[in-house]
């Protein structure tokens, strides 16, 4: 049996990913200490970022979809707000998956601490931000 999903708000969920992370890592947020510490150089020309948007993109749909699937299960054996379950879902995986396997990546490759921060931050604001477009906007006949 497949969940029932809402791809309106897993395509919204995968949009929000991208802004999330164009605001999270612009220079004047976090994104001069992140090229830094990740020692990626930000003047690279503008062509060499197109393969990672694509990739991206298309694990965002995928992290949408999981979490669209994932947040109806939940629902559906929790009852209650949809959203509520969205959102715990979101923070449950986060904290199961992207967080955890962040740290134990990181500490291998001995990348800084802040770094992992960081970016575990990031990946926790977009797991929040889907989970709230995805909580708000039900797939019909569930809620």
């Amino acid at each position: 049996m497949i969940p029932e999903i809402n791809y309106w708000t897993v395509i919204l969920a995968t949009l929000s990913s991208m802004v999330v992370g164009s605001i999270w890592y612009a220079p004047r947020v976090f994104g001069t200490r992140w090229a830094k510490l990740a020692s990626v150089d930000m003047d690279r020309p503008a062509a060499t970022a197109a393969l990672p948007i694509a990739v991206t993109v298309a694990v965002s749909f995928a992290t949408a979809w999981v979490l669209a699937g994932a947040t109806t299960i939940a629902w559906h054996f929790y009852e209650g707000s949809y959203l509520w379950a969205a959102i715990v879902t979101a923070v449950l995986l986060w904290a199961g998956f992207t967080a955890a396997r962040f740290i134990t990546h990181d500490v291998f490759e001995g990348r800084p601490s802040n770094l992992t921060v960081m970016n575990i931050g990031h990946e926790l604001v977009t797991a929040l931000v889907m989970a709230v477009i995805i909580g708000v906007w039900p797939p019909a006949g569930t809620v």
